[in-house]
């Protein structure tokens, strides 16, 4: 079964890029973006809305209602045929094959050397039929990532690949308020999906492909449809309530919530066991990288990324600044933002291993200026109940 009619992938990796405005994408709820005045920026390679009435606003809604994000620049791709499983458990590190029918997974893509190629995830469906979402920034970097490895297995002949990104709408529904708003605007029970659950429902008669996923550290859903049919849900979302958020409020609900952003905190340069993400790796040798990530586990490495705290109000600690320890150099800062739920400067960094730990003073260089940070577990917010 098709469910929706493709072309020939997101994003929740890199910055802000300097692609030429007529040069980049737009996502099908573009104009809606522009209706509500929308800030635009170009984020790899599309244009996006980076605020529509104020970060900390929009922010403070998905920790207290709930607000909608346009995600359709996050690479969407179909894999079916009977070997479409062990080609995801050859490239991811999670175990995706003992995955239960309408369950997802998160996990990360390696190179041989260890390097995070992207952190993804995947849902299967049933009758081998699977479901991919990937960054924006490495959406090619995936696709070919995809056929190469299709190639050499044998039986590859089994496993087809179709990107659906821009034949289809993506929109997350986030914060406490969102399973109950979105179910009254599709006419379902999304309550009833458990966390990394997912299903196909059904929306004015088009398929609605629904899982209870997302990237802010709140309760949600994310849910594709045709992009014919995109705006029509979005705006229907907004009549319920919804507060419309744009990726500036998805930056800093991410970073409270202790989550990676490829690009920044995780890259090709590193591995999944110094960005600390040893519990997506599995203990086989059969998916690409696992000799080189095993070998990191055994012999440890020489830097961790870790989370820290401003001890003072002040500048903001950002991406690049220099972390220092009794004024020598150890590390850098991968993510950093003023916390609108902490009412503290708060960012993640990768610095010497024996300096990891909860309790260490620190100071980043920010232009000049010496700030004094302090080492804290991870993640920063966590919803209670």
């Amino acid at each position: 079964m098709v469910y929706f009619a493709a072309k020939r992938i997101c994003g929740r990796g890199a910055d802000h890029d300097v692609t030429t405005p007529a040069l980049l994408s737009k996502t099908p709820l573009h104009e809606a973006h522009v209706r509500l005045r929308a800030k635009l920026v170009p984020f790899a390679g599309w244009e996006m809305p980076v605020q529509y009435g104020g970060i900390i606003a929009e922010h403070r809604a998905v920790r207290s209602a709930w607000g909608i994000f346009d995600v359709s620049h996050m690479g969407r791709v179909r894999l079916w045929g009977a070997d479409a499983g062990r080609l995801l458990h050859r490239l991811m590190t999670s175990d995706v094959p003992a995955l239960a029918e309408w369950r997802a997974r998160y996990g990360l893509m390696c190179l041989e050397n260890g390097g995070i190629l992207d952190d993804v995830v995947a849902l299967r469906q049933e009758a081998g039929r699977w479901y991919l979402v990937c960054n924006a920034s490495n959406r090619e970097a995936v696709l070919k990532h995809l056929a190469g490895e299709r190639a050499r297995l044998v039986g590859h002949a089994d496993t087809s690949l179709e990107d659906e990104t821009t034949a289809t709408v993506m929109i997350a529904a986030q914060g406490p308020m969102a399973i109950e708003g979105a179910s009254a605007v599709l006419g379902a029970s999304f309550g009833a999906l458990k966390r990394f659950g997912g299903g196909l429902f059904r929306w004015k008669g088009v398929p609605a492909l629904v899982t209870r996923t997302g990237y802010t550290g709140e309760d949600g859903i994310e849910i594709v449809v045709a992009a014919s049919q995109g705006v029509a849900l979005w705006e229907a979302l907004l009549q319920a309530g919804a507060m419309p958020c744009g990726l500036g409020a998805r930056d800093t609900l991410r970073l409270e919530a202790g989550l990676p952003l490829h690009g920044n905190d995780i890259s090709l340069e590193r591995n999944p066991i110094e960005a600390g993400l040893e519990r997506y790796v599995r203990s086989d040798e059969g998916f690409i990288g696992a000799r080189a990530i095993h070998e990191a586990q055994r012999r440890g490495v020489s830097q961790r990324l870790a989370g820290f705290r401003a001890v003072q109000k002040g500048v903001a600690p950002r991406h690049g600044h220099s972390l220092f320890h009794e004024g020598r150099a150890v590390g850098v800062v991968t993510s950093g933002s003023p916390s609108p739920t902490l009412e503290a400067n708060i960012g993640m960094g990768y610095m010497t291993r024996e300096l990891a730990k909860p309790g260490t003073r620190l100071t980043v260089d920010v232009r000049g200026t010496k700030v004094a940070v302090e080492i804290v577990p991870l993640p920063f917010y966590k919803r209670i109940a």
